[in-house]
């Protein structure tokens, strides 16, 4: 394998995390939302990934396959003197777990980290082969 193809499976990796940390940063700005924009309270939604197969590198690169609902029932919290209560006084809030939320987010900020540092180091590995023949 290829010093450039890091910068390929490495690019494809930053690029999914990415997509997971606005995933989250979405979750937790709405963890306190009483009704998302479709009216309805707001669903965790949580990115699945696939690996992808290149047969003439013999590599493997990461793409988001799809951002899913998180299927969980929200929070029932009894508020009669909201508007959006029910006939028993509670409302629905979002499925949001901030706990694991903050876990997912420094997960995909040390992986994304992590990729950017195997990037430098295959720099600094394909600049020091050119120094060589110097």
């Amino acid at each position: 394998m290829s010093l450039f193809n890091v910068f390929k499976i490495s690019g494809s990796a930053m690029s999914a995390q990415s997509m997971r940390l606005n995933t989250v940063a979405s979750n937790l700005a709405n963890a306190d939302s009483v009704v998302s924009s479709d009216g309805k309270p707001y669903q965790s939604k949580q990115v699945v990934f696939k690996a992808v197969q290149d047969a003439a590198n013999q590599s493997s690169t990461v793409e988001v396959d799809r951002v899913i609902e998180d299927t969980k029932p929200g929070k029932m919290v009894y508020d009669p003197k909201h508007p959006m209560a029910n006939a028993d006084g509670y409302i629905t809030m979002p499925n949001v777990n901030v706990t694991e939320e903050m876990v997912n987010m420094i997960s995909a900020s040390r992986a994304y980290q992590n990729n950017v540092e195997t990037m430098n180091a295959a720099k600094t590995m394909l600049l020091k082969t050119l120094n060589i023949g110097q």
